[in-house]
């Protein structure tokens, strides 16, 4: 029938498949922990994230005559640990007023201006994603993953059972040993990758961690005298992102967002920092539960879920969109806070 009105949106453009594959390809907003590439995605199909640590025992073998029996290898102790993942929604609503004017009555040729006022929705729950996800992975490198309100989802050292490492860079203090403490650091990581490796440490720090060790007089001297001075003024003289020194990459982080309530949350307190092994290769993960939705039960997640339906009436279009993310440092022990003073 030539003037039969037919729901624009109700076509396989926008069905869930659709949606989701669009949202998830769209371009990725994260901060900088989520340019770093530290955690390695990882879909489950149940709402519950298990964590299973085997405690490896590792003993000197003592020499025995030839033809001797050896001595049989010890098996550590296995704990397993569950961690429920976070439901994180986001509704949203498309009113007639953004495509008004776009179609006349009875045509059904305006897929792709509908697509672009569909596209901006779902960009935007991207880029709220993006930011909430980086702020659940700066947690996981500290060790507490915190909530958009400020309360604690998980203290990784609480569930591992382990004594949190701080180590005072005393950088208000002109005899300090800066080379000393980056050493601690370093000993303290090593010590604990447990068989992990790394290729290197990074330490993202507040503004203010940053300015004290670059104007320390221990650092100054160094950079003075030293080659790496060159390359640090060759790249334009700043060097928040990449300043290596006593084998730790330091780099200021200015990481912040603004909650529901408009309280604007750093990511790193006033003069700290977190140092972390770069280069792992199963210390991070973010793990992914699947949707809640009864067509995605028991499938792998993925990181993000889009759905749409039309209110009963016609008057708008509802869009669900959900993630279900649970960034975890499997190794909390390697986790290294630092401060000022």
């Amino acid at each position: 029938m030539p003037n039969e009105m037919i729901n624009p949106f109700d076509v396989d453009g926008f069905n869930m498949t659709s949606l989701c594959a669009a949202i998830n390809i769209l371009p990725n907003m994260y901060g900088r922990v989520g340019q770093l590439g530290l955690f390695t995605p990882d879909g489950i199909t149940t709402r519950t994230a298990v964590v299973e640590e085997q405690n490896g025992i590792l003993n000197l073998i003592k020499t025995q005559p030839v033809g001797a029996p050896g001595v049989y290898s010890k098996v550590g102790k296995r704990k397993v640990r569950s961690f429920v993942v976070p439901h994180i929604p986001l509704p949203d609503r498309i009113l007639p007023e953004e495509f008004q004017g776009l179609r006349a009555f009875g045509q059904t040729n305006v897929m792709e201006q509908l697509a672009v006022v569909m596209q901006k929705h779902l960009q935007t729950a991207k880029n709220k994603y993006a930011i909430t996800l980086e702020h659940l992975r700066m947690g996981a490198l500290k060790g507490i993953i915190l909530d958009a309100d400020a309360s604690t989802l998980y203290n990784l050292y609480t569930e591992f059972e382990i004594m949190a490492k701080t180590v005072n860079f005393a950088l208000g203090n002109a005899a300090t040993k800066v080379v000393d403490k980056c050493r601690e650091v370093l000993r303290h990581i090593e010590d604990n990758l447990k068989g992990e490796v790394m290729s290197g440490v990074r330490c993202l720090v507040s503004q203010e961690f940053f300015d004290a060790l670059i104007t320390h007089p221990e650092v100054e001297t160094y950079y003075k005298n030293h080659s790496a001075a060159l390359n640090l003024i060759g790249s334009g003289g700043d060097a928040r992102e990449n300043f290596p020194f006593g084998g730790i990459t330091f780099e200021e982080y200015r990481g912040i967002a603004t909650d529901e309530d408009g309280n604007s949350r750093r990511f790193i307190a006033e003069n700290e920092g977190h140092c972390f092994p770069e280069g792992t290769m199963n210390t991070f993960k973010t793990v992914y539960a699947p949707g809640n939705f009864i067509e995605t039960a028991n499938t792998p997640g993925i990181e993000m879920y889009a759905k749409q339906t039309t209110e009963l009436m016609g008057r708008w279009v509802d869009l669900w969109m959900e993630s279900n993310p649970l960034p975890l440092c499997l190794r909390p022990a390697v986790l290294v806070k630092v401060t000022k003073s």
